[in-house]
């Protein structure tokens, strides 16, 4: 079973193209993903499912046609419009080919260091234009950092750790 702690969101599936079952999808990630994951994952009714990519090709920069196993026609394919698009965290990891792509998403689950607090990135708060990792402290609390590059000394993302130096004033708040 998928847990979502082993998936990262790439992406989301637009619209269907066609009668073949082949559907439009933004993908926010490097395009090598598709080539190089097993597959792509959907929540079904509350299950992390499987996809398999038989193809796809690109429509623009960020927006690809796929073709999948098993989805042969529009209503098939209808069922995965607006859905988010997932991949296996440990594969899109081994297809990252520079610090720059990585969404900030990804950082979901690391332990996490701030000025010497520690605690865990529990989940992004994209709802303004500054997006903020929520760190829960392993006190209990929860502290609220921005997702930007400045802040971010080090990170290593096979052991999930993420080190941070942030202003001092800015945990105060």
């Amino acid at each position: 079973m998928i847990t979502r702690d082993e998936i990262i969101a790439i992406g989301k599936f637009n619209k269907t193209h066609g009668i073949n079952g082949e559907i439009s999808a933004t993908i926010n990630a490097p395009g090598v993903v598709l080539d190089n994951c097993s597959c792509i994952v959907c929540d079904i009714d509350g299950i992390f499912v499987p996809f398999f990519v038989k193809e796809f090709r690109n429509k623009s920069q960020e927006v690809f046609l796929l073709t999948i196993d098993d989805i042969n026609n529009d209503q098939d394919a209808a069922m995965l419009v607006n859905k988010d698009i997932y991949v296996k965290r440990d594969e899109y990891n081994g297809v990252l080919e520079d610090e720059d792509q990585v969404p900030v998403d990804f950082f979901i689950g690391f332990n996490a260091e701030v000025n010497g607090l520690k605690g865990n990135i529990v989940d992004i708060d994209d709802s303004t234009a500054n997006v903020l990792f929520v760190i829960e402290t392993t006190n209990g609390k929860q502290v609220l950092i921005p997702a930007v590059e400045e802040f971010i000394v080090d990170f290593n993302s096979k052991e999930r750790i993420i080190k941070m130096e942030v202003p001092g004033d800015l945990l105060d708040l």
